[in-house]
């Protein structure tokens, strides 16, 4: 990895670290905030070894707070591939860095109920609390594979449990 390189993501790993300590209330916005101006960056991840998986969206530890209150990571996309529907378990910021990804939006309900969609192009953030009501899924639409940068409120060893509430 050049200088450019690592010095690109860790601006905005540093960025993240100082908005994660936020009061908890205005983390999630800051934490967006703070990866907005890095994200479109074209060299934000080169050196990095961050394959796709052809079956589904693949995430990609990029640092994982040593206090374990927040983990970084890279998803990346291939066409079609989508999350399921679901609500965070935790607070959430994530931003667009390659491609275009659509945010599904759902109301609560059994089953969710489809409320609208978002294109989210590169440099664009969005960001959540833990709210079982706050439900949405992420995917790749697109003809082009694209990356996002997700950060979560847990411990990268506890996304499996305390990351997402599935919906559907």
């Amino acid at each position: 990895m050049n200088a450019l390189t690592s010095t690109r993501l860790d601006a905005l790993l540093s960025a993240v670290a100082a908005a994660a300590r936020e009061p908890l209330a205005r983390r999630p916005a800051a934490v967006a905030e703070a990866m907005a101006p890095h994200l479109a960056a074209p060299d934000l991840l080169a050196g990095r070894d961050c394959p796709c998986c052809p079956d589904r969206y693949v995430r990609h530890l990029l640092h994982a707070d040593p206090e374990g209150g927040y983990a970084v990571v890279a998803l990346v996309w291939r066409p079609t591939q989508m999350s399921p529907i679901h609500a965070h378990r935790t607070w959430c910021a994530f931003g667009v860095h390659r491609g275009v990804l659509t945010e599904h939006h759902f109301a609560p309900g059994a089953p969710p109920r489809p409320m609208g969609a978002h294109l989210r192009h590169p440099g664009e953030t969005c960001h959540g609390p833990a709210d079982p009501d706050l439900i949405h899924r992420l995917g790749n639409c697109s003809a082009e594979e694209a990356v996002s940068i997700h950060v979560y409120g847990v411990p990268y060893e506890r996304f499996g449990d305390q990351v997402n509430l599935i919906l559907g």
